[in-house]
């Protein structure tokens, strides 16, 4: 229930402005948050590929209106994945984008054009794209774009939502060879016509793409911090007999950083999912939706605004 509603509040303006003049916020944005500029972004990722680990950088922008704004997303991801390239982070660094920012629900076409553009400058500077999954009506046209865009870009990462009842099929499909797939739990609230609702439904759907996406031929990417589920990701990979390249494991900027250590220690390749950007409400909202403890920081926002 608590989760449910964090994941409401993100698109709640009225807390948004709570929230955002609030001084104690701007320091646990922080903590998930590289910042607000590509130039902090970019630091960070330094800081991280010497650390020994991977890093896909996301702009935070939780609502594309207008298709200026949608041009300046694109523009904004192309000249990141430039800097990338000049600064040799690549192809350590990749970047993970949301459709819905190149303007997907403006005009379906203009956001492919805009994502092929990124995929073409994620190539020149020799790393990848994934595209990043968000409710569960965007979900058709989303894989129908990833489709279009790997017969030019077939590295293009695709992710897949446990909490969805239509993933385990979606990861059957996609399981091809070199097929990127970033399994993740899902952190949208939906229906319990399309999602299991509780958590041990979902963490069992969960396993049962993990199985799919090992044995298949593709590149399954784990993204959960989870202790069970790494543990499990672990020992598939063992069961199907998987090298540390051909599988990866991807947490959170600030979530588990002792896990992401020990993890890349261990031989894995560990890639930390980094958001950086102005509009870091609605993400922050939701990463506390899965941490418990943040029911006491809204309430500390709310009470120091009295």
């Amino acid at each position: 229930m608590l989760r449910s509603l964090f994941i409401a509040a993100a698109g709640s303006s009225r807390l948004e402005r709570l929230v955002e003049s609030a001084p104690v916020s701007k320091g646990l944005a922080r903590r998930f948050v590289a910042g607000s500029s590509a130039d902090e972004a970019l630091r960070v990722s330094r800081e991280l590929a010497d650390d020994g680990l991977a890093v896909t950088l996301d702009h935070l922008v939780e609502d594309t209106r207008t298709i200026e704004q949608a041009v300046t997303v694109r523009d904004e991801y192309v000249s990141l994945l430039g800097r990338l390239r000049d600064s040799g982070l690549t192809p350590a660094a990749e970047v993970s984008v949301k459709l819905s920012a190149l303007g997907q629900r403006i005009d379906e076409k203009l956001a492919r054009e805009h994502a092929h553009a990124i995929c073409a400058a994620a190539a020149e500077a020799g790393t990848s794209v994934t595209l990043d999954a968000e409710d569960h009506t965007t979900t058709d046209a989303t894989l129908e774009t990833l489709l279009a865009l790997r017969e030019e870009f077939p590295n293009t990462g695709a992710v897949l939502q446990a909490h969805l009842r239509r993933t385990e099929g979606d990861c059957r499909e996609l399981s091809t060879a070199k097929s990127r797939v970033r399994l993740c739990k899902g952190a949208y609230s939906e229906p319990e016509s399309v999602a299991f609702q509780s958590a041990l439904d979902v963490d069992k759907s969960f396993v049962r793409c993990l199985n799919i996406l090992m044995s298949g031929e593709g590149y399954p990417m784990v993204a959960t911090h989870d202790p069970r589920l790494i543990a499990i990701g672990e020992d598939r990979a063992r069961w199907f007999d998987r090298s540390t390249g051909e599988y990866e494991f991807q947490l959170l900027y600030g979530v588990r950083p002792d896990e992401q250590a020990r993890l890349a220690a261990g031989g894995h390749t560990v890639r930390v999912y980094l958001p950086y950007g102005e509009q870091w409400y609605g993400y922050l909202m939701r990463r506390i939706a899965e941490r418990p403890a943040g029911m006491g920081f809204v309430a500390k926002v709310v009470t120091s605004r009295k």
